[in-house]
């Protein structure tokens, strides 16, 4: 683990679709404040000092607001990724997959068509991703048994509330 969580680790290496329904309406606000600061920073740099293009600025802007969009995406999937790390206050997370149990997104590697060795392959390739994305967008979309201890223990439980029944 690269640093010391100050809160409780949820999981280590989430899946995509957990970490983006674990998003709160803040992650979307940094997402879609991104998403228009930097076509908004392109028109002011414009009105400033204009290029005069011959056909108008549309292109640019539209470029602009695709990485806008692009860019906060990642922004607000990073901070989601950090309070399931325990990085960031997580509460209202740790409620709510103490609720969800083993039937959270990405924890039940039984869903994945993958035999170990490749779901450890992809454990491996994505694992701490969230903190490269300057170097590579990298997203875990495996179902794999690799999530931390936290994650583990949830996982034992449900299996063993299955046996029981």
């Amino acid at each position: 683990m690269p640093a010391s969580p100050q809160f409780p680790v949820l999981d280590t290496d989430p899946h995509f679709r957990r970490v983006v329904s674990y998003m709160r309406p803040s992650d979307h606000l940094v997402w879609a404040g991104a998403a228009g600061a930097f076509p908004g920073a392109i028109y002011a740099m414009e009105m400033f000092d204009p290029t005069r293009p011959a056909r108008g600025s549309r292109s640019v802007l539209r470029l602009a607001t695709l990485l806008g969009v692009g860019g906060g995406f990642l922004l607000a999937y990073q901070r989601s990724s950090f309070r399931l790390w325990g990085f960031t206050e997580n509460a209202p997370e740790a409620a709510r997959a103490e609720e969800e149990g083993a039937s959270a997104a990405g924890l039940d590697p039984s869903k994945s068509g993958l035999d170990p060795y490749l779901r450890g392959v992809a454990h491996r390739n994505s694992a701490w991703s969230q903190l490269k994305f300057s170097v590579l967008p990298w997203f875990n979309v495996v179902n794999h048994e690799h999530h931390g201890e936290a994650a583990a223990k949830v996982m034992a439980e449900a299996k063993q509330g299955a046996d029981d029944e």
